[in-house]
């Protein structure tokens, strides 16, 4: 039985990768031995970290995990989120080692934070969908935080050396759906390296569907998720029953719940995995208005595993989660088309819409059809 051990650096604030780390891990359980490294962004020493950040290498996690190494001796190494406190030099100790390594994509970070430019980085768009970066304000630096220069400049040092990492290596890459694989083909990446993995979700069991007067957004609360438009949008429904609820925060949480909470549009605050299960369970239907690719969406995807359909924007790999020809789904940034498809909930049956997604989401993300990818790639 191989041996892998999972490497992942926690978020701030949980969001949906960690839930998939954690998902994948008990998956890969069933079939390997699996140990993992977690790291955590918690900043402990300012200027160890700053020391850290300029070569680029953050000692005391590569000495992590080279004791990690020399105790569990894994056949594989699967890399996830490195930013910040892995580093990147991780990457040259499992090299000199000549451990395979599999790193997984499950955002466009790399691609958004190769560059000081910010010409570069938007090219001839008006908007970047892979972060939500746009034209305004005008600016030279490639500012991907917007509250903090510092922490862009880091990001950059770190995204340079990462993209090249990505594209010249020769580890395998995992990323979740066609549409990133197209992608990263675009840029010249070898797509022999790539395989599309999507992430394991647990079938739910079956359960009695009596939804709530209520449609749910779940994620981020920040500009690039198209929170404040799907507000706005929700405002104009002509439904005086109908709520709007709102799980998550992030840097526009305050600014948005001070303007627009009513006794329709609620703001739940953060929550546990288990509490927004049982809230996604009890609504009509979830939402996102995303303004980005995204990887796979996690918030949607769980929905369907409990067979409650969603709304979501035609962009990236989204739909590939969906059957086709899925009736709820929305030309992005057309607004008007958010507030019709959000109408009509009421005029078609969302039961079977539900159980359509139920029955897709199960088949698309088979265990055994996952479990002989994983095979095929790590006897490589």
């Amino acid at each position: 039985m191989k041996k892998i051990l999972l490497l992942h650096t926690n978020y701030q604030n949980k969001g949906g990768e960690d839930i998939a780390v954690e998902n994948e891990t008990i998956f890969l359980k069933e079939k390997y031995i699996v140990e993992t490294l977690l790291f955590s962004n918690q900043v402990d020493n300012i200027f160890k970290q700053i020391f850290f950040f300029i070569i680029n290498k953050n000692i005391e996690s590569i000495n992590q995990l080279n004791s990690k190494l020399e105790t569990f001796k894994p056949d594989i190494v699967y890399v996830h989120n490195t930013w910040f406190k892995a580093s990147l030099g991780i990457f040259k100790l499992l090299d000199e080692k000549n451990i395979k390594t599999v790193v997984k994509l499950h955002n466009f970070r790399y691609f958004c934070s190769r560059t000081f430019l910010k010409s570069i980085h938007l090219g001839n768009n008006l908007i970047c969908q892979a972060c939500g970066m746009n034209l305004k304000p005008r600016r030279l630096f490639n500012k991907y935080y917007e509250t903090s220069l510092s922490k862009s400049f880091f990001l950059i040092i770190y995204g340079k050396k990462y993209y090249k990492l990505l594209k010249n290596s020769k580890f395998s890459i995992f990323v979740l759906t066609e549409f990133h694989k197209n992608f990263l083909g675009e840029l010249g990446f070898d797509t022999k390296r790539i395989s599309v993995f999507p992430n394991y979700l647990e079938s739910a069991a079956e359960s009695t569907i009596n939804p709530k007067n209520y449609i749910l957004y779940a994620g981020r609360i920040s500009i690039e998720k198209g929170i404040k438009e799907l507000i706005e949008t929700f405002s104009k429904v002509k439904n005086s029953n109908l709520k709007l609820k709102i799980i998550g925060t992030g840097p526009d949480f305050v600014s948005l719940k001070n303007k627009y909470e009513n006794q329709h549009i609620l703001f739940l605050g953060e929550k546990s995995n288990i509490e927004t299960i049982k809230i996604i369970k009890d609504s009509k239907a979830v939402v996102t208005a995303t303004k980005l690719f995204e990887g796979q969406p996690t918030l949607l995807c769980e929905a369907s595993s409990l067979g409650i359909p969603s709304i979501y924007p035609k962009t990236g790999g989204i739909s590939e989660f969906f059957p086709d020809n899925y009736k709820l789904s929305f030309k992005q940034y057309d607004y008007k088309d958010l507030e019709n498809k959000i109408l009509l909930l009421d005029k078609i049956d969302l039961l079977k819409v539900g159980q359509r997604n139920k029955v897709y989401i199960e088949n698309y993300l088979d265990k055994e059809i996952l479990n002989n990818k994983l095979d095929n790639i790590f006897n490589e």
